[in-house]
Formats: C-alpha cells, structure tokens, sequence
C-alpha cells in the first residue's frame, strides 16, 4: 500500500478542487416519494455526519434503526438497480441519492430510511441535488482523502466493458448502444465537478422500452414506475409526450448511475472512467477490482501515519442495529 501526501497541489483545479477538505450538509433535509420498484411511499432524511463517516443509511428496523454504510462491501446482486444488505436490513435503488451526493462533493451524511428503497422521485438527481442545495453543503476540518489511479484497472463481459485508467483529474468517458433511432451510438464526455454535475448530469432520468416495462409490471416489478419518473421509449419513439431533457439525456443518465456506484469506493477518485455498454453490476465490480490491486493505486491527502496493509476505504463500518437514532 502506499500513501503521499500532496500539499504541494492547488485547491482550483476544479471545483473543490483536489485538496480540499471533507464535506457535510449544513441541515438536515428530506425526501418523499415512491420506491420505483416497490411502488410503496417511503421517505427519506438526509442529516449532517461528523468527518470521516462516510455516507450511512438508517434504515428503521421495528423499533431501533439498523445502520448501514455505503460501501461495495455490502453491495449485492439486484436486479436493475443498486443495492447493499446487511445488519438484517436492505436498502435498494441508492444510485441516483449517492450520485447527487458524490457529484456535489457531499462526503458525509446520515441517510435515513423509513422502507427498504430509495423515493425514485423524477427518474433523476436533481430533486435529490434541490434538496441539498436548499440546506446548503459545509467545509469540516478534515481533509478529504482522494485515491489516484496508477495503472490501468478493468473489467470485460462480452461486447460491456468499464476501465479505470491513469489521469490528472476525475473524469468519465461513456458509450452506448442501443439499436432504437433516439439512441443508435452515444459518447459523452464528463469531467467531474460539482457545477458540472448539476448542469450536465443531474437532470438526466432513468429510461427503459416500453416492452421492457411492461414485462416487469408483469412480474410485479416497477410499480412505482410511471411517465413522470422515467423516459420510457416505444419502438420508433418516445411514449412520454414531455420529450427528453437533452438529446443525449440516455448518456447522461449513464454517467449519473455510474458516479452513484462508484462512489460505493467510500471516497473521491482521481482518474479516468471508459465505460462501453455498461451498467450497474460492472461498475460495482469496478470498485470491487479496484480494491483487490492496491498496487495500482496511492492514497492522497491522508492525514494518519498508521495504516493497516488492505485497509477498508470507507471511513463507517456496519454499526449495532440501535447505533443510529432517527431524529
């Protein structure tokens, strides 16, 4: 394993630049929709954490809360979305909340839950990205560690594919391909920074074929799917009649799930994504990959010593079914 410490660069080579300090929200704030797949009215508060907390859902289990981190440690095979298990509880569809937290540089933060998915709200972040800009995000005195990419890392399924590989800066490169004429082949290029995201990125919504929806509505999936949720097309074109936010919001929407699960890592990244036809599970393998070669990567902005040889990378660690309270 290896560490540097990095005082020599600068805090504007993007926003937040890549020595800054770790994050938080300035209040409380919350959420309330439905769960795309459970279709059942949940609600969720996101709360101010000390530094080095990392992102935690409370999630109400009977009478106490179980806590769980958002790391890939407890990810689990889901069925098109993300979702982590453990302490007796579940927690699914968590990419769009992370990926507003992790595209506005939010590092810490309580999440609590009152069911057992995250409100889809509109197919996007940007309810999410509202929400946290209402309360506003605080500085905490506490450096926010980042890892950089020494060597290329990868992983490959066929025709998918999704690479992390050296860079300056954060940045995602990704490529789809779907044979419907609003889609054929699209490209688009990130460079992560919070105003970025929320310009760029957040705004883009889930989107699936309507053959496809109808097939999980058969199966009792995606209940809470509607056309006010998510981009649904029909075979030469689009059913929602408020049309698409970009032209390449498909992309887009990519990228945002993308930033989501691989913010499951537990922290910042330097480096550059290439994703091709890619989707949730690849990218959590990524991180898991990722992990399993620490010879490929170094520790920036560490402010400890004392290291262990594979330390965890994320700060907060599954907790006593009664070591959050709900407030």
């Amino acid at each position: 394993m290896q560490y540097l410490e990095i005082g020599c660069l600068t805090a504007d080579m993007h926003d937040g630049g890549i020595v800054r300090n770790q994050q938080t929200l300035a209040a409380a704030v919350t959420c309330s929709g439905v769960g795309l797949h459970s279709g059942q009215p949940v609600t969720i508060t996101l709360r101010p954490a000390p530094p080095d907390t990392g992102v935690v859902f409370a999630i109400q289990k009977g009478d106490s809360i179980a806590s769980l981190t958002a790391s890939v440690e407890y990810c689990v095979p889901t069925e098109l979305c993300t979702a982590i298990t453990g302490n007796g509880v579940q927690v699914k569809t968590i990419e769009h909340v992370l990926s507003a937290l992790a595209g506005l540089e939010v590092d810490n933060v309580y999440i609590d839950v009152t069911g057992s998915e995250i409100p889809v709200m509109d197919g996007s972040a940007a309810p999410f990205v509202r929400s946290i800009r209402s309360v506003g995000v605080i500085s905490q005195d506490r450096k926010q560690p980042f890892l950089k990419i020494m060597a290329p890392i990868e992983v490959v399924e066929g025709s998918k594919r999704v690479r992390i590989e050296p860079a300056s800066t954060s940045r995602i490169t990704y490529s789809i391909h779907y044979d419907h004429p609003l889609i054929q082949t699209q490209t688009y290029e990130h460079d992560c920074s919070a105003s970025a995201f929320e310009n760029q990125i957040a705004e883009a919504r889930t989107f699936g074929f309507l053959h496809e929806v109808q097939a999980l509505w058969a199966r009792g999936l995606g209940r809470g799917g509607t056309l006010d949720n998510t981009v649904v097309l029909s075979k030469d074109g689009l059913v929602n009649q408020s049309g698409l936010r970009f032209h390449n919001e498909f992309v887009r929407h990519k990228i945002l799930d993308l930033i989501g699960d691989f913010s499951l890592l537990g922290m910042s990244f330097i480096g550059h994504i290439i994703a091709e036809r890619s989707g949730h599970a690849l990218h959590t393998r990524l991180v898991q990959r990722v992990l399993e070669q620490p010879e490929k990567w170094v520790l920036l902005n560490t402010e400890s010593t004392e290291r262990e040889e594979q330390p965890a990378l994320h700060r907060a660690h599954l907790q006593p079914s009664v070591a959050l309270q709900a407030s």
